[in-house]
């Protein structure tokens, strides 16, 4: 990889942990939001990140800081112009995301754009840009500083050349890339995402509470999380989002979003980031 920074665009949950995972692999980064308060919020969160890695012994004081000297955040995108990848992280919204890319491919024709997007077709957000060969799928699973994977989505218009560089960049960080087409939901969340759905309509039929959902599946399939606990981490926004893509994309009806999961999102319960979902925080 080259010394140049790596941009990532978005500093909410998922873009503070890809920043504090390049930021320990050595890498320097550009954070970048709209908004100084979140940058805020991200610069802290991750200084708590990197301190519990202290706390366990997994990393040293020197490292520690020698991370947070490489982070630098901004409110400018044109502060990205010299960035070798730019990372988007930003809301699962198509609108905001091309423009976003619309945005990045002029400001820089060299860079790879990769986004981290759930669901959303890689191909038509390279259709979008002036350089699409150069556009990829980078999916980080949170907690980014924890989970292994990223899945590498080639949209079609995506060059060899990209793909084994973001495949390289992902070894890099001490992740497994693993090569998924660019299908709705790619592959994690076309499996996963369902499941909660599926556990939600157990809630809203009363053929189970979402405490017993959970343990079921954990006692009976060895699933470390249960789906309903995993849907709160994950946002119930987010669930909905991507079940919307892919009843959308495939035409369906068994990906059809659960009503108690709209009505949920609805009235702002969307798990642990707003201190109650399925379960309460």
């Amino acid at each position: 990889m080259s010394d140049q920074p790596i941009g990532v665009v978005g500093a909410g949950t998922m873009g503070q942990g890809i920043a504090q995972v390049l930021a320990t692999s050595g890498f320097a980064v550009k954070l970048y939001d709209v908004a100084d308060e979140q940058l805020g919020r991200a610069r802290a969160a991750i200084d708590k990140g990197l301190g519990k890695l202290v706390a366990k012994e997994k990393l040293s004081d020197a490292d520690r800081e020698a991370a947070l000297a490489r982070l630098d955040t901004t409110t400018a995108l044109d502060a990205l112009r010299e960035c070798a990848v730019i990372i988007e992280a930003a809301p699962e919204q198509p609108a905001l995301k091309e423009k976003l890319f619309r945005d990045l491919s002029r400001l820089s024709h060299e860079a790879i754009l990769a986004s981290n997007t759930s669901s959303l077709s890689l191909t038509r957000l390279a259709a979008v840009c002036e350089r699409p060969e150069r556009v990829v799928g980078m999916h980080f699973f949170n907690p980014v500083p924890v989970l292994k994977l990223v899945e590498v989505i080639r949209a079609e218009q995506t060059s060899d050349a990209t793909v084994s560089r973001i495949e390289q960049l992902a070894a890099d960080l001490g992740k497994t890339p693993v090569p998924v087409g660019d299908s709705p939901g790619f592959a994690v969340n076309r499996l996963l995402v369902p499941m909660i759905n599926e556990a939600a309509f157990l809630v809203q039929e009363g053929a189970a509470t979402p405490e017993a959902v959970d343990e079921a599946m954990k006692l009976g399939a060895a699933h470390p999380m249960g789906p309903l606990a995993l849907g709160d981490l994950i946002g119930l926004d987010v669930c909905l989002a991507i079940m919307e893509v892919l009843q959308d994309g495939f035409g369906d009806p068994k990906y059809r979003p659960c009503p108690l999961l709209k009505r949920m999102v609805a009235a702002g319960y969307l798990g642990r980031k707003s201190g109650r979902g399925f379960h309460v925080y």
